[in-house]
């Protein structure tokens, strides 16, 4: 394995921060994005994506039910595009998110929703994409040119961009605005801590090949994230599971080699966080705690803590990153490239 593997997927972790400003300072996009969004009031926001930006569609759904009290859900592309199911578009608006833009069936279902009378926003770091192009609006991502296969920045400004889109229907743009910026200083504060404290941890790892990644609520589309990272980095099977989930057949797999990734936040969901920690001990799996509230979840083996953000609806901006850094880790004491997974690509094309 060269000396560089993983250069360019850690310098773009790095660049998060300066990724966020950027996002936030687009106030003339997201007043057009805003302006469509109220102008329609719609019954149902459809969000539709695949890998990375299907996970942050996930929390998308809390996004906008939470600072909306819209209904947001992850849509189906297979129904609209192949199928050909005539849905009730013209009550929704449809987000869909590629990082690249130019994923093929994601923009043929934007032209079909446009067609069918559905209002519909790009939320892309290609302004000039496919995507782009057959949207009504576009929100550019706004993070930089992405220069490692697995997405990293680009999934961490779709968070926030959907959090800014939700807010900026319901009065709080402002405030959830600030708190970006200042999740973009503790990420700068945060960053080196984690970067010195997970190689000794990732190289107790080496040997793992299947893992469980718990969270839940607006943190289960972290675990999805983290998930996906351990899977296209390090060729783990990673599977990620709600906390309640866990008890519902799953916990029949563990054992002492398969260990369990848990994201532990201070809200409303964090209880059943901590019963699925107690569950997994009890099975005899090895903890790994992330999560602003990680200290909650007793008898971890491993803690990689991150601070609480201005704002809750935030943390998975910032709990994302040990997994991110995680990941990168594991896959150099595997011999691995993080920079460059084999078999994958930036676009995703159907074959």
């Amino acid at each position: 394995m060269s000396n560089s593997a993983g250069e360019l997927y850690l310098a773009e972790i790095r660049e998060q921060p300066r990724a966020l400003e950027r996002l936030v300072a687009q106030r003339a996009e997201l007043a057009a994005v805003s302006r469509l969004l109220a102008d329609r009031a719609p019954s149902i926001v459809r969000l539709i994506a695949h890998g990375s930006s299907d996970n942050a569609a996930a929390y998308g759904v809390y996004a906008f039910g939470l600072l909306s009290g819209w209904t947001a859900l992850r849509d189906s592309i297979t129904l609209t595009v192949y199928y050909d199911a005539q849905l009730d578009l013209p009550s929704s608006v449809v987000v869909a998110l590629s990082q690249s833009g130019e994923t093929p069936d994601v923009v043929e279902y934007v032209v079909r929703a446009r067609q069918r009378g559905a209002p519909t926003i790009a939320v892309t770091n290609d302004p000039e994409s496919d995507l782009a192009d057959a949207a009504d609006v576009t929100f550019p991502l706004a993070a930089g040119e992405e220069r490692a296969v697995a997405a990293t920045k680009t999934y961490l400004n779709t968070l926030a961009a959907l959090a800014l889109m939700a807010a900026g229907v319901s009065g709080r743009e402002r405030e959830v605005g600030d708190g970006i910026r200042r999740v973009a200083e503790l990420l700068d504060g945060m960053l080196d801590p984690i970067e010195r404290a997970v190689p000794a941890i990732a190289t107790t790892f080496a040997y793992v090949a299947r893992m469980f990644v718990i969270g839940r609520g607006i943190e289960f589309a972290t675990a999805r994230e983290i998930a996906l990272k351990l899977t296209e980095t390090c060729r783990v099977a990673a599977e990620p599971l709600t906390a309640t989930d866990l008890a519902h057949g799953p916990i029949a797999a563990l054992d002492p080699l398969f260990p369990v990734w848990t994201i532990a936040s201070r809200d409303e969901a964090l209880p059943a966080v901590v019963d699925a920690a107690a569950r997994i001990r009890e099975a005899g799996a090895t903890v790994v705690a992330s999560g602003n509230a990680s200290s909650e979840v007793s008898g971890a083996a491993y803690e990689l803590p991150v601070p609480e953000p201005p704002i809750p609806l935030l943390a998975p901006l910032l709990s994302v990153v040990p997994g991110q850094i995680f990941a990168g880790a594991l896959a150099r004491a595997k011999g691995l490239d993080p920079d460059k997974p084999v078999g994958l690509s930036k676009i995703t094309r159907a074959r």
